[in-house]
């Protein structure tokens, strides 16, 4: 993407995208200590919400705690899911842009009425239904989207998220490393897209996506279906290479977010020269298929990663000629809650 080129900043969507690396840098990280001290307490925490309010900020959380060793034990699932479970013992975080998003709202409201102490909600505008009712609403700094596609505001969930992790174990490197992320990511999200890499993925029937289950290549399959109007999947782990390869055909790809080398050749002996399918890396460093190289950044490559993620897609739904503002079905809010 570029910022100064009309092609791109004429969308709503590319120009929140731009927005993001401003948001990273000005982000204050110690602004939920309620939360901080019911999570350092409890040493149980659980994130719900739909759709990209949960999958990149909670498996974020989730994946930096169990890197760094943290004595929590956190958990994420939707809403519908998580009202069969008890959650007695967890501080509860709930994320939905609206704060109006319905199974989002009538979970907390449930566990309210239980005498949950612990409720805690984080939108991106105040006074909401759920943020009524919890124990502390949080604000997002970013403003409202425009574009139906979820943006900005993933990457300030995640920052608050990982923020409040951060502060918790005591380890307080977040605030020291904001401009270097605010930078990387803005160079993730200007990398050229070589002609021979767009032009196999944007004539992919199938874009597949692959690597480490934290949320980005999960976020970014969806974000596939939004920008690009493709099929899209997610491949976590090896599942690439167990069985799914039987219904892939030689005009799908796949993208790999930082292959991890071990299995780079076993993805190489079965997609491309089993399938003859496209396989394209997303990486720090070079790799044996055709890759994208991006910067990195220790603890937050996840949020460098989503953002090349991003690129790509802006790229190929330009390529194929897509609105990129105006879906046909999907909606800003998934399941509004109505009153």
């Amino acid at each position: 993407m570029n910022r100064k080129d009309a092609r791109y900043t004429k969308f709503a969507l590319s120009s929140e995208m731009m927005e993001t690396p401003a948001i990273i840098e000005k982000f204050n990280f110690a602004q939920a200590p309620e939360a901080e001290k019911a999570i350092a307490k409890r040493k149980k925490v659980f994130f719900t919400g739909e759709g990209s309010s949960r999958i990149f900020p909670a498996k974020q959380f989730i994946y930096q705690a169990m890197r760094g060793g943290a004595k929590l034990h956190a958990a994420t699932e939707g809403s519908r899911q998580a009202a069969e479970y008890d959650l007695s013992d967890f501080a509860v975080f709930a994320a939905s842009n609206s704060g109006k998003t319905k199974e989002v709202v009538l979970l907390m409201r449930d566990l309210k009425a239980k005498g949950h102490k612990a409720l805690f909600s984080l939108s991106s505008f105040a006074d909401t239904p759920l943020g009524q009712a919890g124990t502390a609403a949080y604000v997002l700094s970013c403003g409202k989207e425009q574009a139906v596609a979820a943006t900005k505001s993933v990457v300030e969930q995640a920052l608050f998220y990982q923020a409040i992790l951060d502060r918790v174990t005591g380890a307080n490197a977040l605030p020291a490393t904001a401009k270097k992320l605010a930078a990387a990511f803005q160079e993730a999200m200007s990398l050229p897209v070589p002609p021979a890499i767009l032009k196999k993925l944007a004539g992919a029937n199938t874009l597949y996506w692959s690597g480490r289950n934290t949320g980005a290549a999960e976020e970014l399959t969806l974000k596939t279906n939004e920008i690009t109007r493709k099929r899209s999947g997610y491949l976590e782990g090896t599942y690439a290479v167990h069985g799914i390869e039987e219904v892939m055909s030689a005009n799908d790809a796949v993208i790999v977010i930082e292959p991890f080398e071990a299995e780079e050749e076993k993805f190489e002996e079965v997609l491309v020269k089993g399938v003859g399918l496209t396989v394209v890396a997303v990486s720090a460093r070079a790799t044996r298929f055709p890759t994208i190289r991006i910067p990195t950044v220790e603890g937050l490559d996840e949020y460098v990663r989503l953002a090349a993620g991003w690129n790509l897609l802006i790229e190929i739904g330009l390529a194929l000629g897509v609105n990129l503002d105006k879906a046909e079905r999907a909606r800003k809010v998934g399941n509004a809650l109505a009153e």
